[in-house]
This record gives C-alpha cells, sequence and structure tokens, in this order.
C-alpha cells in the first residue's frame, strides 16, 4: 500500500496530468482522470495558499499603516481642538485621515469595485497629502495655493487613459510621479516659513526633497526597464516603504518645529506685557547692553526715556479701570512707532520707558516731544465718553562708555519727578553731567532742564514777530 502511494505520487510530480503513459494500471492509481483530477485540485490549492498569504501580507503591511494614520489623525484633532486657531492641526489630522482611509480602500480590493479600490483609494490617499501641505501653509498662516491639489489632480489625470488603467505597472508609475508633486510640493510649503529663524525647517524640507527625488527616480526606472507586474510590485514596495520611513522622520521633525516655535512662543509671554502688548521691564531692560553696544560703535550717546501718564488714578476713578486700560494700551501703541528699533516698554502701572542711542541732547528731547504732543491731541475713546490725557516725561543722557543702566534709569526718574513738579505734561532733560551725579536723598523738583513745548516755542516766536514790529 505505502508503495503504490509513493509510486503514484512519483507519477504525478514527473509525468504532466495532460499526458500520462498508457501502460500505467488502473490498481496502483485508479485511472489517468482520477489523478489529473487530483492533480489539478492539488495545483488550485497551492495557487489559493499562496495567493491568499500574498494578500494577507499586503493587507496586514495597509491595515498596519492605517491603523496608524488613525492613531496620528485622532492625536492632531484633539490638539486642534485644544487650540482651533492653530488650524495646522486640523490640516494634517484631515491629511493622515485621508491617507488611512483611501490605503484601507486600496487594501479592499476584490472587496469593492476596482474603480472605488484603485482610482478612488490612490485619489483620496494622495489628497492626504494635499492636506499635509495646507497644514504647513497654515502653520505659518499663508493662504493655500492651488499646487497643493497637484497630487490627486495628476492621478486622476493619468489613471483613466486606456494603457495606464490596464497596466499595472504604469499606474505604479503614475501614483509615484503624483507622490514625488506631493512631497515637491511639501517642501515648499516648509520653504514659505522662515528659514533662519528656524533652522529645523532646513532638515525637514531636506527631507521631502528626499522623498521627492525617490519616488521619482523610482518611476523613471520603471518607465525605462518596463518590469514585469511582480517587479513593479517590488519595486513599488520599496519605495512606499522608503518613504514611510522618510515619512516618520519628517514628522519627528515637524514635532520638533510645532516645539521649538511654542518655546519660544513662551519666552516671549515671559518678555512681553500682556496688556498693552509692549515689552514689560524684564525684557526691555534686556535690549540695554544691545542699545549700549550700537551707540559705542556708532559713536552716539545713550539715552533712557521715562514717561509717566499725569493723573492716571483720576481716570480710574472716573471713568473705570476698562478705560484706563484702553488708555494705557492707545499709549503704548501710539508712543512704540517714535521709537527707534521699538526699544519700549511698560516699567509698571502707568510708567513707560525707552532706550535709544541719540546722536545729542537734541534728539533724544525730539522724540520725547513728538511723543508728547500726539498723546496730547490723540482721542482715546472709552465708548461712552473721550478721555482727556497727557504724559510727564524725563530724559537722562550718558555716553556709551559711561552709561550704566541703573543710574540711568534714577536720574531719568529724577527728571520725570522735575517735571511732575513744573506743571506735567512736559519734558525734563538731565545731560551727561546731572546723570553721573549720584541721587540726593531728596529729589529737587527744579533740577534738570525744563525742554521748551511746542505752543512755548511759538508764543515765543509771537512775541519776536510783536517786538520786531514795535521796534
Amino acid at each position: 500500500m505505502k508503495e503504490g502511494l509513493l509510486y503514484s505520487t512519483v507519477l504525478i510530480h514527473v509525468y504532466p496530468t495532460e499526458s500520462l503513459p498508457a501502460d500505467i494500471g488502473l490498481k496502483q492509481y485508479r485511472s489517468a482522470a482520477a489523478l489529473r483530477k487530483w492533480r489539478a485540485s492539488s495545483a488550485r490549492m497551492r495557487a489559493d495558499r499562496q495567493g491568499v498569504a500574498a494578500v494577507f501580507n499586503i493587507a496586514t503591511g495597509l491595515a498596519i499603516w492605517c491603523s496608524e494614520a488613525m492613531t496620528l489623525a485622532l492625536v492632531l484633532f484633539v490638539a486642534w481642538r485644544h487650540n482651533v486657531r492653530n488650524e495646522a492641526y486640523l490640516y494634517w489630522g484631515l491629511g493622515f485621515l485621508l491617507t488611512g482611509i483611501g490605503f484601507a480602500m486600496v487594501a479592499l480590493r476584490g472587496e469593492i469595485p476596482n474603480v472605488l479600490s484603485i482610482e478612488a483609494g490612490n485619489a483620496i490617499a494622495l489628497l492626504g497629502q494635499s492636506a499635509w501641505v495646507a497644514g504647513f501653509l497654515a502653520l505659518d498662516r499663508k493662504r493655500i495655493e492651488w499646487w497643493a491639489l497637484l497630487p490627486p489632480a495628476i492621478w486622476l489625470a493619468g489613471v483613466f487613459l486606456p494603457w495606464v488603467n490596464s497596466d499595472y505597472s504604469n499606474r505604479v508609475v503614475l501614483y509615484n510621479l503624483a507622490s514625488a508633486t506631493g512631497a515637491t510640493a511639501l517642501a515648499m510649503a516648509v520653504a514659505a516659513g522662515d528659514m533662519r529663524r528656524e533652522r529645523t525647517r532646513i532638515k525637514l524640507m531636506g527631507v521631502f526633497v528626499l522623498q521627492g527625488c525617490l519616488c521619482f527616480g523610482s518611476a523613471v526606472t520603471m518607465a525605462l526597464t518596463l518590469p514585469s507586474d511582480i517587479e513593479a510590485t517590488n519595486l513599488g514596495g520599496a519605495s512606499a516603504m522608503a518613504s514611510a520611513f522618510l515619512l516618520t522622520i519628517a514628522f519627528a521633525f515637524t514635532c520638533r518645529l510645532i516645539m521649538e516655535r511654542s518655546e519660544r512662543h513662551l519666552r516671549a509671554l515671559t518678555l512681553t506685557d500682556s496688556l498693552t502688548g509692549v515689552l514689560n521691564r524684564r525684557g526691555l531692560l534686556g535690549y540695554f547692553d544691545g542699545i549700549q553696544e550700537r551707540a559705542h560703535n556708532e559713536q552716539r550717546q545713550v539715552a533712557v526715556i521715562l514717561f509717566d501718564l499725569d493723573h492716571f488714578k483720576r481716570v480710574n476713578d472716573r471713568f473705570g479701570h476698562q478705560s484706563g486700560d484702553a488708555v494705557l494700551t492707545a499709549f503704548a501703541r501710539m508712543a512704540r512707532q517714535y521709537i527707534p528699533n521699538n526699544i519700549f516698554g511698560r516699567m509698571g502701572g502707568e510708567e513707560f520707558a525707552a532706550f535709544a542711542a541719540v546722536a545729542d541732547q537734541t534728539e533724544a528731547e525730539a522724540i520725547a516731544e513728538a511723543i508728547r504732543t500726539e498723546f496730547c491731541r490723540l482721542p482715546v475713546s472709552t465708548g461712552e465718553a473721550i478721555v482727556p490725557v497727557t504724559v510727564s516725561i524725563g530724559i537722562a543722557l550718558a555716553s556709551s562708555i559711561e552709561a550704566n543702566i541703573d543710574k540711568l534709569i534714577s536720574a531719568a526718574d529724577r527728571a520725570l519727578y522735575a517735571a511732575k513738579a513744573a506743571g506735567r505734561n512736559c519734558t525734563v532733560t538731565f545731560g551727561e553731567a546731572e546723570a553721573a551725579t549720584p541721587a540726593p536723598a531728596t529729589p529737587s523738583s527744579t533740577a534738570g532742564e525744563l525742554v521748551p513745548t511746542v505752543d512755548d516755542q511759538v508764543e515765543a516766536l509771537r512775541r519776536m514777530g510783536t517786538l520786531s514790529r514795535a521796534g
């Protein structure tokens, strides 16, 4: 019995079932027809097992990618819900969602119509790349450009051509070309941001350029070599694995870019006054060394200018604290426009300060008087009334070599005290000599040099004209 079975097996492998020898006895292997039937059944079973294994491997890979894409989409949607003003999270989440849906439709080939699995599935996956491009543009608050939609547009424009639609290799070439276009669009979107300030963008752009070259190179190779379907599958699979690896690196660089931007934003919050948007005391003092170095290089003087809004407590008591906040904001917005390089900040309460490198005392006084005069004419509306407010100013000057931040602020504060004593709404200047003297125990109300106002100068000219006519 065992010998007969062995002999039958040998015959099955040695002789084709279509041409079995005529002298084979029926007792050993029953009949040639039965053997041919068994041989055909065995071949179908082996083919089915191989086909199932291949589909299972492809489906497993796509299922893993789809689950990862859906997970990242969920994380990004949660991040967007936490900060709805940042639309980049929304677009990136949509990108991963569309990619996951598209590849899931590709994995269902044979279970759903080919037009959904091939044409629509790949188009939706490429639309995910377009959403990623939109996310990077939204990160820099730029409008979405038309070229962001090129990847799915290229696929849909070519996939319905007869020589593409009916040939698997040509479809793979087309998809790689569309994917290379998407990678190029991603690199362009990343490069549209501030490359000098955010150095991580250079690395991120390099990853997308490399991905684009990889996809384009794969498409050109397949177009020139005309591979079989199996070779096209292997080449396309290798390209897809490399692209997935590069995409993982790009996602890590994107996370780093967002973290660096968040750190920079938090650092700016610690140096900025939340009400007025100008520098706070800490942020302003951090610029003094830079102003001193600039003044030394340009052979100029260092000027510290202090501003104090007159009778500000009365404004709060009469019009309310919201009106007081409106006055502070209006003054800060107006004054910073007159300060070179916007080195202007709020020292606390209703007191502001500015640092400037000036040619001489006249330039410092011109800056201060321009701010004081403009603020007098500035109507501060609170919705119910116009709030009349003025400002007193104190200036302290020092050479770039002898400039000391503590001494200059102290001298400017004494000059401001003198301006208040002189009747407010005026400017008093301490020159280099007065600014260098130690602060007295009791500030003098007559110290410093009172800067003539524009009205005083106009009145003086009128008197001179009157005297000249009388003479």
